[in-house]
């Protein structure tokens, strides 16, 4: 049964602000984020509905919110495996929950000019350039009422030269903040919300994906955990090189033989998680290692943001599907 608490994110939660913020018990913005406010506004909510005072909307809670309605699962564990591993890593890349998380953007931070979406792709390497050219040419009635006056501006920004797009990018931005100015920052945020864009995004990261799903074999793990590590390993941290998968193969060989099951199947996540964690640049290792072990363990705390893969993402240790 779900339970949402601080740090839930999700359409559910947005659900759950707008009805506390109709009963004039949340004054905060309706961001699908259970943040603090929330949980104070649920306190109340509960305070006055003689409930349990603890600030999660469980079963009780929720049937007290929404009469006559069984409380909500995340919608996000019901799509498919591949959605769902893209979302939690883009969480982790944006802070975000989905759909927020596919619309993380940035400035000229790192030299890229803009990085839109939820791997992050730019325009300084090009890989930004098609998902934009691919949603403009696909679904035109959604990008052009979203950019509105500024749609010629952006399409000519799409057929012009490399340099003058990071030229143009820079111009939309503060120079020292890398902040994204308005209308455009809202704009790009409206686009990466939707769901056709989102479609973009899952499929240009499919190659990520598949190089994923080659390694998860080359290992003999087998759960949607393991596939969701090395997903994410594909996506902050590029592979594993073959030193590293040497080291990762002498440690399952050295695990101790009362592992079994699930059990078994955690502590080579484990190894996998530190081992390529340990192989990052030394300032980012702690990083890495806590990202990466959040995934292994199903839970963790990524950013200060806690993470139940089970509960938030739909993400178990059962056998994945991977076809």
């Amino acid at each position: 049964m779900s339970t949402y608490q601080l740090h839930s994110q999700g359409p559910e939660v947005a659900r759950i602000q707008t009805r506390l913020q109709e009963l004039g018990l949340y004054r905060g913005r309706i961001d699908a984020d259970f943040g603090g406010g929330t949980e104070a506004a649920v306190r109340a909510f509960q305070q006055t509905n003689n409930l349990v005072v603890d600030g999660q909307v469980g079963p009780k809670t929720w049937a007290a919110l929404f009469p006559g309605s069984d409380i909500a699962p995340p919608a996000i564990t019901a799509q498919p495996l591949d959605y769902r591993c893209l979302a939690l890593t883009g969480s982790f890349e944006t802070g975000t929950a989905p759909p927020d998380c596919f619309a993380g953007l940035s400035g000229d931070f790192d030299g890229q000019g803009m990085s839109f979406g939820v791997c992050q792709w730019n325009l300084g390497k090009g890989s930004l350039q098609p998902l934009l050219a691919e949603m403009n040419t696909t679904q035109p009635a959604i990008t052009q009422p979203i950019l509105g006056t500024h749609y010629a501006e952006f399409e000519a920004m799409l057929d012009a030269g490399h340099d003058d797009q990071l030229v143009w990018a820079r111009s939309i931005q503060d120079h020292i903040t890398f902040q994204v100015f308005e209308p455009w920052r809202g704009m790009f945020k409206t686009l990466g919300r939707t769901p056709e864009f989102q479609a973009v995004e899952l499929k240009y990261a499919q190659q990520l994906y598949q190089d994923a799903t080659a390694l998860y074999r080359g290992f003999g793990v087998e759960s949607e955990r393991a596939v969701a590590l090395l997903f994410d390993i594909k996506v902050q941290n590029g592979s594993i090189t073959p030193v590293v998968q040497a080291q990762i193969q002498r440690d399952f060989a050295a695990l101790d033989s009362g592992f079994a099951g699930d059990d078994l199947e955690v502590a080579r996540l484990r190894i996998i998680a530190n081992r390529r964690a340990e192989a990052a640049l030394p300032r980012w290792i702690e990083d890495v290692r806590q990202r990466k072990l959040a995934i292994a363990n199903g839970h963790g705390t990524v950013h200060g943001r806690q993470y139940d893969l089970a509960e938030q993402y739909g993400i178990h240790l059962t056998p994945a599907d991977i076809g």
